[in-house]
């Protein structure tokens, strides 16, 4: 990390407090990926939905989410929005990977993440295009270099996830956009630097904030 970024972080890390940062965008735009090294660069914790919410699937033997739909608005409620309130969480930021990603669920889970310490202060899209990820998701099928959820290795379910995100989750980024919340990052290129424009991008808006 040079000097210059490591600055820039230190200046996140300070105006974010105990606060969370919500990460949306298409399947494959690397929200996981950005989200747990923005954690760890702010000596944060990651908290992803999906990763949630499929692990109380298998725990459960419920399938919402395996034909690429999200899952309904109580079930979300029920295994995701209690993740704000343990106490172990209570003293670190939070990088959240699309908590919320149905429209209708935000408010809610901007009541429980402020109610809770963590008040979200920033929502971030990874833009990239569909026609990208799915030249991505061809490419790790075609290569099998690097893991992908099983459901994901049918075609017809990740095409049903980008229609949910454009259908249900698009609506949420204009909610927040509208909030003055919402911060852009092109995420079409390789991951260093995906992750340094979001630095980039994440350090004027707390500047912005903070003046």
């Amino acid at each position: 990390m040079d000097t210059d970024q490591g600055q820039k972080i230190s200046f996140i890390k300070q105006w974010l407090g105990t606060g969370s940062i919500n990460i949306f965008g298409l399947p494959m735009s690397g929200k996981d990926t950005v989200g747990v090294k923005l954690a760890e660069a702010l000596g944060g914790k990651f908290l992803s939905s999906g990763l949630i919410i499929r692990a109380n699937e298998e725990l459960t033997r419920q399938h919402f989410t395996d034909q690429g739909e999200l899952a309904p608005t109580d079930v979300f409620y029920d295994w995701v929005l209690p993740y704000f309130d343990k106490p172990e969480l209570k003293p670190f930021p939070l990088v959240l990977s699309s908590i919320g990603r149905w429209a209708g669920e935000e408010d809610t889970v901007m009541e429980r993440a402020r109610s809770s310490g963590h008040e979200i202060k920033a929502a971030v899209i990874l833009n990239i295009s569909e026609a990208d990820v799915m030249s991505r998701w061809q490419a790790v099928a075609t290569l099998k270099d690097r893991g992908m959820r099983l459901d994901d290795e049918k075609p017809e379910v990740f095409e049903k996830r980008i229609t949910e995100f454009r259908q249900k989750t698009a609506p949420v980024i204009l909610h927040y956009r509208s909030l003055g919340l919402l911060v852009e990052v092109g995420a079409d290129a390789d991951r260093d630097t995906v992750f340094s424009n979001l630095i980039n991008q994440l350090y004027a808006f707390a500047v912005s904030k903070r003046n």
